[in-house]
């Protein structure tokens, strides 16, 4: 197990492995995901567009997420419903206004599908 947490590439695996049951999840069509970046460095894992909806969510292999600037930037630019930060921690938690970090163990119960 300790050479598995040691592994340079298990967080994009884990990231993967999160988009993809996000999208399960959410039951997101191919053509209403996407990954957004900006020149200067502020990302968002993954956006979801339907129709008017924009929801936002950055994965981070960590029990502990902080709200960070390239969250902030997504917010405003992208102009989110909500941002969800998914993580490995145990409990869900607000980070900010419209902004909750959203434990993978209760990320079935916390996200709901799209209508």
């Amino acid at each position: 197990m300790q050479d598995l947490e040691g592994h340079p590439k298990i967080g994009a695996s884990w990231e993967g492995f999160v988009i993809n049951q996000l999208k399960r999840r959410l039951k997101a069509r191919d053509e209403e995901c996407f990954f957004w970046a900006t020149h200067a460095g502020a990302e968002l894992d993954l956006l979801v567009v339907r129709a008017r909806t924009r929801l936002g969510f950055e994965i981070k292999r960590t029990s502990s997420p902080k709200l960070t600037r390239s969250m902030r930037s997504a917010i405003t630019y992208l102009k989110l419903s909500s941002l969800d930060v998914i993580h490995a921690g145990e409990r869900t938690f607000a980070l900010a206004e419209n902004v909750r970090a959203v434990s993978i163990k209760q990320m079935w119960h916390e996200i709901q599908p799209l209508l």
